[in-house]
């Protein structure tokens, strides 16, 4: 690097290399994608300023955010029209921003032992790693991350009532599937109800990207809020209804007309989703058990025949 003081400071390409992160052929080839400022031209050098290196930091931050660098040329071309990036930078901070005050903690090995019967279960350790349950902290093999504490006490408060480490883990594996349904479900109707006005644009205008984030900061809770009453709601009936069942109490016939809920895995329902769309799943999923009832009731039938066929020969 050349130039000190008041001077503006120049990189040759290693340099800027160096100083940001990013290797001599990445910046070539943001180059050639029109994502970095033509370079001055020394001699047979070429000279890279303090706008290269803040732009190549901004590309990074983006890429790390998940912006394809497709998307972050609009951005950046919004950005050298004029547009100016403050209030999509803004957006882009609020929705990848911590979704949850709950605050990570980390934990030892010896007390994670200890919280799950005093023994160690190399096998029990890495899936919950998997999962993300737990993060491995880097160089320390007797040391964890933990992203939720609340989820790893849930885990321990199981564990203690005698459920069985596997069994936790698959009901967590389920439960992530459904949960994830219901956040895209959410986010697809607020796109469609609240976001799309502001995001009509690619990229969308500076204010339009501000109001979009003061949004997300209002509607954030939202989700986490009506999750919560509806499955307070779901565990009181089925609560009550388990109760009833292993207390003995009286079974009442269903009635013809009467709909009660059922579960299905997540994957069962996104699939039938993406066949017919969100709003036919019910429908598609009462026809397909009423053919499979007519299906089996003529199996049934056809058994019942053919016995009776071989009976008459018989006699």
């Amino acid at each position: 690097m050349t130039g000190a003081g008041a001077q503006a400071a120049e990189y040759r390409i290693e340099d800027l290399a160096h100083a940001s992160g990013a290797t001599v052929r990445t910046i070539r080839a943001y180059q050639d994608r029109g994502l970095l400022p033509t370079p001055e031209r020394r001699g047979r050098a070429n000279v890279y300023r303090e706008t290269h290196l803040a732009r190549l930091r901004q590309i990074a931050d983006l890429l790390d955010r998940g912006y394809t660098l497709a998307s972050i040329k609009e951005l950046l071309e919004a950005w050298d029209a004029g547009r100016g990036l403050g209030g999509v930078l803004g957006l882009v901070a609020e929705v990848h921003g911590p979704w949850t005050d709950e605050e990570a903690d980390r934990i030892s090995r010896r007390e994670l032992d200890a919280r799950f019967g005093g023994r160690q279960d190399d096998e029990a350790i890495a899936e919950a790693v998997e999962l993300g349950v737990l993060e491995r902290v880097p160089g320390r093999d007797d040391e964890f991350l933990v992203p939720s504490p609340q989820e790893l006490a849930v885990a321990v408060e199981l564990y203690g009532a005698g459920v069985p480490l596997p069994a936790i883990s698959g009901h967590l594996r389920e439960l992530r599937g459904q949960v994830e349904h219901i956040a895209s479900r959410f986010l697809e109707f607020t796109t469609e109800h609240v976001f799309a006005r502001y995001l009509g644009h690619r990229p969308p205008t500076d204010s339009d990207a501000a109001e979009a984030a003061s949004l997300v900061r209002r509607l954030r809770p939202l989700a986490q809020q009506t999750v919560d009453a509806e499955l307070a709601r779901a565990m009181q009936t089925f609560a009550t209804r388990h109760l009833h069942h292993h207390l003995g109490a009286e079974k009442t016939a269903i009635a013809e007309d009467a709909t009660r809920p059922v579960l299905l895995p997540a994957r069962t329902t996104q699939a039938v989703q993406e066949l017919v769309g969100a709003e036919r799943v019910a429908d598609f999923v009462t026809a397909a058990t009423e053919r499979e009832l007519q299906a089996r009731t003529l199996d049934d039938l056809t058994i019942t025949h053919a016995k009776k066929g071989i009976v008459n020969e018989s006699t």
